[in-house]
């Protein structure tokens, strides 16, 4: 929503993924909320330590608001949870909806298919998100492989 804890978190831990992957040059990665809470904003200290701890840096991230430009521009527009979903459906021009996906689509190993907010949670919810997220950005870039680099 406010682009500062599961979306930055998803941004910088697939943009380490791809880099480790030497596949930096066929990707642009970015984040951005539904809410303009946060715009300009650093992600939240919570999440930078999680990433940090695994070796991340969300340091150069900064909160913005989806703009309608975006679904022309990605190919991916991933929602973190179904109101999250809805509201891109809503802001999304009709030709680009299949360019919609919740997140955890790509991690059907997980039993729940939204991440959730870890906002109001400790450090432990931050740490779950960044599981969660690692296993679907795996999903993700693998997805991106088969469809598209190979």
């Amino acid at each position: 929503m406010g682009n500062i804890c599961r979306s930055p978190t998803a941004h910088g831990l697939f943009e380490h993924l791809v880099i480790s992957e030497d596949l930096a040059d066929k990707f642009e990665i970015d984040s951005a909320g539904t809410h303009a809470y946060h715009v300009g904003s650093e992600p939240d200290k919570r999440a930078q330590d999680a990433a940090a701890s695994h070796g991340i840096d969300l340091s150069y991230i900064r909160g913005r608001k989806v703009s309608e430009t975006d679904f022309g521009y990605y190919d991916y527009i991933l929602a973190m949870d179904s109101e999250n979903y809805a509201i891109l459906e809503q802001v999304c021009p009709e030709e680009f909806k299949n360019k919609i996906s919740l997140f955890l689509d790509f991690a059907p190993e997980h039993p729940l298919d939204e991440v959730p907010d870890p906002y109001y949670g400790g450090i432990m919810g931050f740490e779950n998100v960044f599981n969660m997220v690692n296993d679907a950005s795996k999903g993700l870039l693998e997805a991106i492989k088969i469809r598209h680099l190979t």
